[in-house]
């Protein structure tokens, strides 16, 4: 398989093959971002998605492999159900050339129902209403796109290129394709004593949209970042870990809508999940229990040990 640099994923894509689409992001400008900082933007070759293909035909339908596994006892290899597309926003391919990646998963993985991979908000306003509807028509289904936050002062510090409206709009055009979608939110991103703040402005537009799942990360902010050398110069302040997890608390009793949180990538000290509203009570017991004074330390200890997410 062929594979630029570490593999991002979210976590609920673990049983999915990941088949790498494009390397590198094409916004690059996110102040507190420095995952694909040295990996600059490239479209993987169809050739190399196709031999990638292939291998994975061969690992899930292999008579010889599949003889092997039962000999052992072991289980035979499940049939390819869903590809997770890598690389930091493949959505921002054109039409044609998803249509084309497509195409060729459903010629070598007939099994295949749906593919999903990471977006960002601008990948979706740049295509059609038409275009969104011929890719949900081929399988694309289920995109995780990296809202950080619905309050529209830290997207606009933090140079995402959107603002809380765009989340709403762009969102409101999936459901009308019928390609499902979940959120990644980055709690601590409006900055010290704004906590709240951004976990209300989360809300409001969460609550507006139909998210399957909404999947929290905790600030982390590395050297590398220029959000680092914006705190070394005093124009932004890190919130504390505390306020990150009351933030957190804000979010989830503020959401009306049915929808999947979960606090599982390495930037979450404190791991939780469930379904909302039922399990409401049940995460804000969790975050309350971690969030007592004297967890700060340990918490912020945990956060400057993490030498990459």
């Amino acid at each position: 398989m062929h594979y630029t640099g570490t593999v991002w994923r979210p976590p609920y894509e673990a049983d999915s093959l990941l088949l790498e689409a494009t390397a590198g992001c094409t916004h690059h400008r996110c102040r507190f971002c420095t995952l694909y900082q040295d990996i600059p933007f490239r479209m993987t070759p169809l050739r190399d998605l196709e031999a990638d293909l292939r291998e994975a035909q061969l690992w899930a339908c292999d008579p010889v492999g599949r003889l092997s596994a039962r000999l052992q006892g072991l289980p035979e290899p499940e049939k390819i159900r869903r590809v997770f597309l890598v690389g930091a926003n493949p959505f921002v391919l054109r039409p044609e050339r998803l249509e084309a990646i497509g195409e060729l998963v459903g010629r070598y993985l007939p099994s295949c129902r749906t593919i999903g991979c990471f977006a960002r908000v601008t990948d979706i306003s740049a295509k059609t209403d038409g275009e969104l509807s011929r890719l949900g028509q081929l399988g694309y289904d289920g995109l995780t796109i990296g809202v950080e936050t619905g309050d529209g002062e830290a997207l606009a510090f933090m140079d995402k290129g959107y603002g809380p409206e765009d989340i709403l709009l762009q969102s409101r055009r999936l459901d009308e394709a019928g390609i499902s979608y979940s959120y990644f939110y980055l709690a601590g991103i409006s900055g010290a004593g704004r906590g709240r703040t951004g976990a209300l402005a989360s809300a409001g537009i969460f609550n507006q949209a139909h998210p399957r799942r909404i999947g929290a990360s905790m600030l982390t902010v590395f050297p590398e970042s220029r959000l680092y050398r914006d705190i070394q110069e005093g124009r932004w302040r890190e919130p504390g870990e505390l306020e990150k997890l009351e933030e957190l608390a804000v979010l989830i009793s503020h959401l009306h809508i049915p929808v999947w949180f979960a606090a599982l990538g390495a930037s979450n000290a404190v791991r939780l999940q469930g379904n909302l509203p039922e399990d409401r009570e049940a995460l804000l017991a969790v975050l309350a229990s971690a969030a007592a004074p004297e967890n700060e330390v340990s918490l912020r200890a945990y956060r400057e040990s993490l030498p990459h997410l």
